[in-house]
C-alpha cells in the first residue's frame, strides 16, 4: 500500500478516541434503534429478504462474507439460505490440520512412580533432578501445543465453509467455560473442543450430559474430588447457576448439595472419562421437587424439566445471535419467550430453534441491526472473511484477541466472557483500531510488536460489481457501497462526508490504495465494532 495514502488515512485515527469508547460504541447502538410493533418468530415475508438482510444473517450466523457471497445468498431465498447455514452437516469440512500429541500430560506410569519413589528412598538426586527436567519438558511442550491450538482454532473460524458450526462452538466455549491455566492439559481442552464442535446444534440435553462427562471440566470444577463421603459442590453449583437455570433462579443451596452428591464418582482416568461405582453416592437424593436414587443423567433430565432452564438458555441465544443490550425491549422479551418454548416444544434439540430464529421478523427487525459488540474473534475473522484480506500472522492475531480481551481457550472464569458493551474500553478500542489496519495493510502497528506481512492484498473486488459499461467506477458511489458494506446499513451522510472529506485529495480514480485507505478509516468508526 502506498505510504503516503496509509499515512493520510491514519491521521484519522485518534491515539484516544475524542469521546469515551463507551460512549462512541452506545451512540452508535442508540442511532440503530427504532421501534417496532411486533418482534416474534412469525417468518419474515420472502420478498423481505434483501441483500442487506443476507448480510445480516451470514454476519450474525457467521462471520459475514465477501459482497459475492453476499448476493449468493440472497439469490437462495429466506428458507434455502437458513438451511444451508444451519443444515451445515451437508457441507464439505475446511481446516487446517493440527499436528498433535494427546499423552504430553498423562499420567506417570507404574514403572515410572516406582523410579521416582525409589529415587526418593536412596537419595538419588540425579535422577530426581533427571525426573523433574522431563516434567518441565513436558510442561513447556503443552503450552507449546496450546499455542499451537489457539491459532489452529482462529485459522479454522477463518477458512470454514461451515461457520455457523465454528460461531456456535465459540458459544458454547464461553458458556461452559473451562480455562487451560487451571487444566493444565492441552489434550483435554482440545477434546472438549471436539466436545462442543460435535453437539453444537444438536440436543442441549445431550451436550448437557457430554460437559459433566468432559474431563476438562471435571478438572476444572474438582468434580475429579467429589466422592461419596467428601462431596465437592463445584461442578453442581455451576451446573445450575451458569449452564442451565441461571444465578438463583429457582434452585436452593440444598439442591446444589443433593445435586453434587448425585454426580460424586463421576471422574477420569488419563484421557478419558471414568465412572468410580465405589466413590458414587447410592441413597437417595431430592432435588428440585423431585425423589429417588439420581445420578448424573437423571439430575440432567430433573434440570431440564424446569422452566427456568428453556428460559435462560434462549436468553442466552438472544443476547448472542440477536441484541446484547443489558435490557431487552418488550419485543425481545417477547422473542425470548417464544424461543423459550420452540427450546421446550422441541425437547431442546436446538438446529429446529435456529432455524426458527434465522427465519423469524424479529431476528431482522430495525432494533435488532447492528445491535451486537462484536467480540475480538468475530470482529478479527470477520475482518478477514468479509474484506477477502490475507490472514497475516496468526500469531499475531491471537496476541491481539488477548489484548482486546478475549483469549481462545481461557475464558477469564468459570463466568465466562461478559460480552456486549464489556468489549469496549479505551485500550480494547486501540487495539481494535489497529487490527483492521494490519489485516488490511500487513503493516505493524508502531504499539504493537506484531510481524509485518508483505502478502499480497487486492482490495478492489470488493467494488468491481459496481463497473459501468465503459468498465469505469465512480469515486463517490465507490466510498458509498464500502461504506454501506463494510457497516453493513445504509451509508450515514455525515459519516460519508468524512470519508469523502478525508479521501478527497487522492486523487478522482478508484485505486487499490484508495479502497485500502476507506478501510483503514471505515475500520476506526464506533459502528464497524457492531454486527
Amino acid at each position: 500500500m502506498n505510504r503516503r495514502v496509509l499515512a493520510r488515512s491514519l491521521k484519522w485515527l485518534p491515539a484516544e478516541p475524542m469521546m469515551s469508547a463507551h460512549e462512541s460504541v452506545e451512540a452508535s447502538i442508540r442511532s440503530t434503534a427504532h421501534f417496532m410493533g411486533q418482534n416474534t418468530l412469525q417468518p419474515l415475508p420472502k420478498k423481505d429478504f434483501t441483500y442487506a438482510a443476507a448480510q445480516h444473517l451470514l454476519n450474525r450466523a457467521g462471520f459475514g462474507g465477501t459482497p459475492t457471497q453476499i448476493r449468493a445468498l440472497t439469490e437462495m431465498g429466506l428458507d434455502k439460505a437458513v438451511d444451508y447455514l444451519v443444515d451445515f452437516g451437508e457441507l464439505p469440512e475446511r481446516s487446517s490440520g493440527l499436528d498433535f500429541r494427546g499423552d504430553i500430560m498423562r499420567q506417570p506410569t507404574r514403572e515410572e512412580q516406582e523410579t521416582a519413589r525409589r529415587a526418593r528412598i536412596a537419595g538419588d538426586e540425579e535422577t530426581i533432578a533427571r525426573l523433574q527436567r522431563e516434567q518441565q519438558m513436558r510442561e513447556r511442550t503443552d503450552r507449546d501445543q496450546l499455542a499451537s491450538m489457539q491459532r489452529w482454532w482462529l485459522a479454522r473460524m477463518i477458512e470454514t465453509g461451515r461457520p455457523l458450526e465454528e460461531k456456535l462452538t465459540l458459544l458454547w466455549h464461553g458458556h461452559f467455560a473451562t480455562g487451560y491455566r487451571t487444566i493444565e492439559n492441552s489434550w483435554h481442552m482440545l477434546a472438549q473442543n471436539g466436545l462442543l464442535r460435535r453437539e453444537c446444534a444438536g440436543n442441549f440435553a445431550d451436550m448437557v450430559r457430554g460437559i459433566i462427562r468432559d474431563p476438562a471440566m471435571l478438572k476444572y470444577l474438582d468434580n475429579d474430588e467429589n466422592r461419596r463421603n467428601s462431596p465437592n459442590e463445584n461442578l453442581a453449583r455451576e451446573l445450575l447457576e451458569l449452564f442451565t437455570l441461571g444465578e438463583g433462579n429457582g434452585y436452593s443451596e440444598q439442591d446444589i448439595k443433593q445435586a453434587a452428591r448425585a454426580l460424586t464418582g463421576m471422574t477420569f482416568r488419563d484421557n478419558a472419562y471414568f465412572f468410580d461405582a465405589a466413590q458414587h453416592d447410592t441413597a437417595a437424593k431430592a432435588i428440585l421437587g423431585r425423589s429417588g436414587n439420581f445420578a448424573g443423567d437423571e439430575l440432567v433430565s430433573i434440570i431440564l424439566e424446569r422452566p427456568q432452564c428453556a428460559r435462560f438458555i434462549a436468553t442466552k441465544l438472544f443476547r448472542f445471535f440477536v441484541n446484547d443490550a443489558p435490557q431487552p425491549s418488550r419485543d425481545g422479551l417477547d422473542l425470548t419467550e417464544r424461543l423459550a418454548k420452540e427450546l421446550r416444544d422441541n425437547r431442546y434439540e436446538l438446529r429446529p430453534v435456529l432455524r426458527a430464529l434465522f427465519r423469524s421478523r424479529g431476528f431482522y427487525a430495525p432494533e435488532n441491526h447492528l445491535a451486537v459488540v462484536k467480540s475480538p474473534t468475530q470482529l478479527m475473522v470477520q475482518t478477514i472473511r468479509s474484506f477477502a484480506t490475507p490472514t497475516r500472522d496468526m500469531s499475531a492475531l491471537v496476541q491481539a484477541g488477548d489484548l482486546m480481551g478475549q483469549q481462545l481457550f481461557q475464558p477469564p472464569s468459570v463466568k465466562g466472557w461478559d460480552g456486549g458493551r464489556a468489549w469496549i474500553n479505551t485500550a480494547t478500542l486501540f487495539v481494535r483500531q489497529n487490527v483492521v489496519v494490519y489485516l488490511v495493510t500487513g503493516r505493524r502497528p508502531q504499539a504493537f510488536d506484531w510481524s509485518p506481512s508483505d502478502m499480497a492484498y487486492d482490495s478492489t473486488h470488493l467494488v468491481e460489481h459496481l463497473r459501468d459499461a465503459s468498465m469505469s467506477l465512480d469515486p463517490e458511489e465507490a466510498t458509498r457501497s464500502l461504506l454501506s458494506f463494510a457497516l453493513a446499513g445504509d451509508a450515514d451522510a455525515a459519516r460519508l462526508a468524512q470519508l469523502n472529506g478525508f479521501i478527497g485529495g487522492l486523487g478522482d480514480t478508484v485505486t487499490d490504495d484508495r479502497i485500502k485507505a476507506l478501510l483503514c478509516l471505515i475500520g476506526a468508526m464506533p459502528e464497524f465494532q457492531l454486527c
